[in-house]
C-alpha cells in the first residue's frame, strides 16, 4: 500500500477530497456467533473470473465470484497504477482470502460460506457513485442468507 507522502500531491490530494459519509442510526448489530454465521467475501481488488468482463477505471459494477472457485481461474483488472499486483500473483488469499475461508469453515470457526462472493474496482469513483451497487450487492448478499461480509479492502 502506497503512503500519501510518496503520492504525487495531487493524487495524495484526490484520495483526501474523498467525503466519508456518516450514517443515522446504528450501523452495527449483533449477529449470531461467528461459528453459526454465514460468511462471503466483498473486495476492492477488481477481480473477475478469467471469461469475465474486465473492469475499467470508472466501472462501478461489480462481479460475482462463485464459492467454488479456483485461484487459477481468477484475473485482477484493477486500474490502479498505484496497487502492486505481485502479492496477487503470488496467492490470492492476499486479495481474497477464498482458501483461509475454506479453512475457517473446516475447522468449525464459521458455519457456512456463501454460494456467491463479490468484487469491484477500488478506484476511480467517488461514494455516493458505488452506493447503486453496494445496495445491489447488499440484496443479493442478503438472499444467499448472509449475516457476515469479510470485506478486503484494496
Amino acid at each position: 500500500m502506497v503512503r500519501l507522502s510518496d503520492m504525487t500531491a495531487d493524487d495524495a490530494a484526490h484520495l483526501l477530497s474523498k467525503n466519508c459519509p456518516s450514517f443515522p442510526g446504528e450501523p452495527f448489530v449483533a449477529g449470531p456467533p461467528l461459528k453459526d454465521r454465514r460468511v462471503a467475501i466483498v473486495t476492492t481488488a477488481g477481480l473477475h473470473r478469467t471469461n469475465d468482463t474486465a473492469f475499467d477505471l470508472t466501472d462501478i459494477g461489480y462481479r460475482v465470484i462463485p464459492g467454488n472457485v479456483q485461484a487459477a481461474d481468477l484475473a485482477m483488472s484493477h486500474a490502479s497504477v498505484n496497487f502492486d499486483r505481485s502479492g496477487f500473483q503470488d496467492d490470492v488469499n492476499v486479495v481474497f482470502p477464498i482458501d483461509r475461508l475454506r479453512e475457517l469453515k473446516t475447522a468449525g470457526e464459521i458455519g457456512s460460506m456463501a454460494d456467491f462472493h463479490y468484487s469491484v474496482m477500488g478506484a476511480g469513483w467517488e461514494p455516493h457513485e458505488i452506493e447503486p451497487t453496494a445496495l445491489e450487492m447488499a440484496a443479493l448478499l442478503q438472499r444467499d442468507n448472509v449475516d457476515a461480509a469479510l470485506l478486503v479492502p484494496v
